[in-house]
């Protein structure tokens, strides 16, 4: 493969150009494309790393009044490593003498307390995250003709208007391009740098970047004299992506205490390893479980941290297909709320995605054939719900996209669900 695979970033349509009045900070984990996304959209501008110390000793050093003339508009990489800087853009950008500039940074609680202590209001934030399967699948540097059916999810339409127009099953050729991008993120997440490594070279990045987070981002969370505790909790989480959230049997397990758990837990999200899916906010039938889910949001990392390299377990299964619903919501920025439902009488559904127009619920299996069961608990909350319910979608590892159950009610694959919608004229 190529030594410099880049892929068009679907975020990349939503930042704005730099011709207009704007302050931006675009975050996210490491080696999610971060410089190349900034580098690509915006080639015009100055680029300066504040990762090197020389870099950061002249802008330290650098009076207020002269940064909108020697720096001017510039993409800012790593600002976290120096804080004076948010002070004098500020002051360039409320003098009207900078109109434009870019802060890139891994470290979201370091940025974000800067930018609430120095350009709260003034600055618009943008975070990216590994690679989607629609990105995989679109294979260039063009945006795509067509948005992948999740982006309708998110839309004020019903199941049956979304589905209805798919073919059920799709040729050959464009089935396997879609499973191929799902399998990649199976196998190995959604790192952009694997994309040009062969098999060994993937692994060996994986357990490099399990050493990079912790050294760097970690560095920049707390200060741990001792990493070995907090490699054995983060790979006990690891072990939990797609479980309920148990703060005493991870700490009992990790031999650490609650409060621990509870830090080690904030730093994995604030690093943007980790998401908590919390529990839908109404009691719809019976005591409902007010615990939230925990998932790792690129699947690559959790083989990495627990070892599994070829089986495709439920949990792994169930946390790339919600990693993948994470994405396409935060990159898109869309109208909705993500949350699960499951009662202690054993009621269940894994997501619900609630918007100002209704419900959608959904299912998944890590099954190619679905069961009469897998529509249970759909069809409950439909009925409890009522004309809140826009549909729900059984998202499986299937082939064929149809109708399974009233009411609106559809078996999914998630390889056509997370790939280019498909338009037949």
């Amino acid at each position: 493969m190529s030594d410099n695979i880049q892929l068009y970033r679907v975020l990349k349509g939503r930042l704005p150009d730099n011709n207009k009045r704007r302050l931006l900070l675009l975050t996210g984990a490491r080696q999610t494309g971060k410089t190349t996304l900034a580098k690509n959209k915006y080639p015009n501008l100055r680029y300066i790393n504040l990762d090197a110390p020389e870099n950061r000793e002249v802008v330290r050093n650098m009076a207020s009044s002269f940064w909108a003339s020697d720096i001017g508009p510039a993409v800012l990489d790593e600002a976290q490593k120096e804080p004076v800087i948010f002070d004098k853009i500020k002051f360039a950008y409320d003098d009207g003498a900078l109109p434009f500039s870019v802060l890139l940074g891994s470290s979201q609680i370091l940025l974000l307390k800067k930018i609430r202590e120095s350009l709260a209001g003034r600055i618009s934030i943008f975070e990216i995250w590994p690679l989607m399967m629609s990105e995989i699948f679109n294979q260039n540097q063009e945006p795509p003709p067509f948005l992948p059916l999740v982006d309708d999810l998110f839309s004020p339409m019903n199941l049956d208007e979304i589905f209805g127009n798919q073919p059920s099953v799709l040729l050959t050729d464009e089935d396997a391009l879609r499973r191929k991008a799902q399998n990649h993120i199976l196998r190995w997440g959604g790192m952009p740098a694997l994309l040009s490594l062969n098999e060994s070279e993937r692994f060996q990045w994986l357990k490099d970047y399990e050493y990079t987070y912790l050294e760097r981002d970690i560095a920049d969370l707390a200060r741990l004299n001792d990493l070995m505790p907090f490699r054995k909790f983060q790979r006990l989480a690891a072990l939990r992506s797609g479980c309920l959230l148990n703060y005493s049997e991870l700490a009992r397990d990790g031999a650490v205490s609650m409060d621990t758990a509870r830090r080690y837990l904030e730093y994995l999200s604030l690093s943007y390893q980790t998401w908590f899916l919390p529990p839908y906010h109404a009691n719809l039938t019976s005591a409902v479980i007010k615990t939230p889910k925990i998932y790792w949001l690129d699947v690559g990392l959790i083989r990495q941290l627990t070892g599994v390299r070829e089986v495709v377990s439920g949990e792994l299964y169930e946390s790339m297909v919600v990693a993948e619903l994470v994405k396409w919501r935060k990159t898109m920025a869309c109208d909705g709320e993500l949350s699960f439902y499951r009662t202690r009488s054993g009621l269940e559904v894994d997501v619900l995605l609630e918007s100002s127009t209704g419900v959608v619920g959904m299912e998944i299996k890590s099954r190619s054939i679905l069961a009469s069961k897998d529509t249970r608990g759909l069809k409950e909350i439909a009925s409890i719900l009522g004309d809140k319910w826009r549909g729900g979608a059984v998202i499986y590892s299937g082939n064929e996209l149809k109708r399974l159950d009233e009411p609106c009610i559809w078996a999914v694959p998630s390889h056509r669900l997370f790939t280019a919608n498909v338009q037949r004229f």
